[in-house]
């Protein structure tokens, strides 16, 4: 997830470079969608032919709305609202996702809140800690920290810190955009916990749901600019944009974010978008020979903190339940029952009786208090 970041974070300022030089967004998201496909369907094909589960309805049901949720209107509003602003307050606000996730996926009782435990009130107030020191970074600055200079300066930074327009109806516009987005990328990551359990093939599901994505954004692409010339590329930002974005940000991020969600759940991999502030600013610094000022820093330090808080809390759960379901298995293993493993709820489970004969009656189910073993 830390090396999903750091691509994340040269996306932001090539993307914007390209826009700025004509490109329109929703080109780019074509474009990406489409490189990614071709990178990522031979790739899901060779290494998972062997081990890949049957492709149901329900299964490609699911795919399809993470194409629509995850890739076309998080990529399509994210991109139109970072022309609209800047990468600064563009990565700002993404850092409502590990908020929204967490909501959302609290609601569907993927996760556990538990406000009473340690646990629970490490995960609430980590992720409050990550949102908050995320909008200090970028709204507070501070006085700048006297430091060494950097010795990779960028020559070209001026035009990467391009001011950005001064219309605050377009700035507030594209700020709607991108929550927008945070909303339907935190969609996506719950829809893509729901699959993983029943479809545990993250790069098919990868392949399959770029695939789909790319004929989406071809079609909003083709609707939105119908001049053909405005889809050329050459040898310049645009198809460094576009390469950079195809492969990198959709096909290998989006194959290590499945997988990461498949071991460890939608609010582990959501609570490391907060360190991509974090490495723009360290970027920032090295090769645009930005400074560091106090909010900066003050504000990492607030995203670290915050976000060792919940995955400390994740971990804890973890073991909390592997402990009761070694403990449930170990009990009803001597009185010749099968014990169905607790998932997400760690109050109770559900144990079944071996039936001895292969025409007896149907099972039967007994409700378990964990707190008592």
């Amino acid at each position: 997830m830390v090396m999903v970041q750091m691509g994340f974070a040269g996306l932001n300022i090539v993307s914007k470079l390209a826009m700025d030089s004509g490109m329109n967004p929703f080109v780019m998201v074509a474009y990406r969608q489409v490189i990614a496909a071709v990178l990522m369907i031979p790739f899901a094909y060779f290494w998972e032919r062997k081990t890949r589960p049957k492709i149901t309805r329900l299964v490609l049901f699911q795919i399809f709305l993470c194409s629509l949720f995850g890739a076309t209107t998080n990529q399509c509003m994210y991109f139109l609202g970072l022309k609209y602003t800047n990468p600064t307050i563009s990565c700002a606000l993404t850092n409502l996702l590990p908020a929204v996730t967490f909501v959302l996926a609290a609601s569907f009782r993927m996760e556990t809140i538990r406000i009473k435990t340690m646990e629970g009130q490490a995960k609430i107030w980590g992720t409050v800690m990550c949102v908050g020191g995320a909008m200090l970074m970028t709204f507070y600055k501070g006085k700048i920290i006297n430091t060494w200079g950097s010795s990779i300066h960028w020559s070209y930074a001026e035009t990467l810190t391009k001011e950005v327009s001064g219309d605050q109806h377009h700035f507030v516009l594209g700020s709607m955009l991108v929550v927008i987005s945070c909303l339907a990328w935190a969609i996506w990551f719950i829809v893509q916990a729901k699959m993983s359990k029943s479809f545990d093939a993250p790069y098919t599901t990868s392949a399959l749901m770029i695939g789909m994505a790319s004929i989406e954004c071809g079609i909003i692409g083709a609707v939105v600019e119908r001049d053909i010339s405005q889809w050329a590329l050459g040898w310049n930002i645009r198809l460094i944009a576009a390469a950079y974005s195809g492969i990198l940000c959709s096909g290998i991020s989006f194959g290590l974010m499945n997988w990461c969600i498949g071991k460890r759940g939608p609010l582990f991999v959501s609570m490391f978008s907060p360190l991509l502030l974090i490495i723009v600013a360290v970027l920032g610094w090295a090769i645009l020979d930005e400074k560091l000022r106090v909010g900066s820093l003050t504000g990492s330090a607030l995203i670290v903190v915050g976000l060792y808080a919940v995955l400390w809390g994740k971990g804890r759960e973890l073991k909390e339940l592997t402990d009761i379901n070694r403990k449930i298995f170990e009990k009803h293993e001597e009185q010749g029952e099968i014990a169905l493993p607790v998932t997400n709820n760690l109050t109770e489970t559900r144990s079944r009786k071996l039936e001895s004969e292969p025409n007896s009656s149907p099972s039967t189910y007994h409700s378990i208090d964990c707190s008592k073993l």
